[in-house]
């Protein structure tokens, strides 16, 4: 049997918490051929891995992440509709299931990189400069505040229509979507099925017996068959296969200090055969919202 990744997380500290879920290791287990299957988030994620920094952009399907180099990845998660912390002006859909090297965006990135590259083997020390290289971006941060306020509103089992949440906000619909495309990557109604997704997982995480038809109303799906077609688009496999929301091994502690983040898109599990690899450079496609 293969062996998982060894995956922590914690929360940022004062400053970046407000705009960062979460700042997290993987481990590769001794000997792993295995990987992980990345699932989408609405989140966009700052990786330093096999020696090099990466923006992983917001990923609208399953993504199959082979062996690292070194076996270890650190990675910060910004919550959605924070991307512009790490992309500035560039448009958050411009990342859209890609993955680009952070020296294309910060003039700064290669003396980050040999700063990171002189890091211990556990990859703490490595998070921790990560976090402290998007604190110091704070100053020029200037957040869409009006989407990271919808990303909270369309996390609800019953959230408000997109005409709905546009008039609270103060928006037009078309404005509502340009800026949501812009700052998260792809529209709210894309944004609510993802985040939907996303508490399903968490739903479903530790219960032995899952009753999906419960799962179903208490996550908002329609019903039963609603959730299932979700599921496959998402993962890549029905609900029973349902990758579990990341969480530290039974006995273990995140490391750090503080609560648990939820991060919840990298699935333990090795990655499925049948599911495609990073898909690097892509080009990026409309979504029917």
């Amino acid at each position: 049997m293969t062996s998982a990744p060894h995956y922590r997380e914690r929360p940022a500290g004062a400053g970046p918490a407000e705009w960062v879920r979460c700042v997290w290791v993987r481990r590769e287990p001794p000997g792993g051929a295995g990987g992980v299957l990345v699932v989408p988030d609405g989140c966009v994620d700052l990786l330093w891995s096999g020696g090099a920094l990466h923006v992983a952009g917001p990923d609208t399907r399953p993504r199959a992440v082979g062996p690292v180099p070194g076996g270890v990845t650190a990675g910060l998660r910004l919550r959605p509709g924070a991307a512009s912390l790490l992309l500035g002006p560039v448009p958050a859909d411009e990342l859209r299931d890609r993955r680009i090297a952070l020296a294309e965006l910060w003039p700064d990135a290669v003396a980050l990189a040999e700063r990171l590259a002189s890091t211990g083997p556990g990859s703490r020390e490595a998070a921790a400069l990560l976090e402290q290289a998007v604190r110091g971006r704070l100053p020029g941060f200037v957040p869409d505040r009006a989407v990271l306020r919808a990303s909270v509103l369309l996390d609800r089992p019953r959230p408000p229509s997109v005409r709905e949440l546009a008039a609270e906000l103060g928006l037009s619909e078309r404005q509502l979507r340009r800026r949501t495309v812009a700052a998260v990557g792809y529209g709210p109604k894309t944004l609510q099925a993802v985040l939907r997704f996303q508490r399903v997982r968490m739903a479903a995480r530790g219960r032995a017996a899952r009753d999906w038809a419960g799962l179903a109303a208490e996550a908002g799906y329609a019903d039963q068959p609603h959730l299932a077609r979700e599921v496959r688009r998402f993962s890549g496999r029905p609900p029973s296969g349902l990758p579990a929301a990341a969480s530290p091994p039974a006995g273990d502690r995140p490391f750090g200090a503080g609560r648990r983040a939820g991060c919840g898109s990298d699935d333990q599990d090795p990655a499925p055969p049948g599911v495609a690899g990073a898909a690097v450079g892509v080009r990026r496609r409309c979504l029917g919202e």
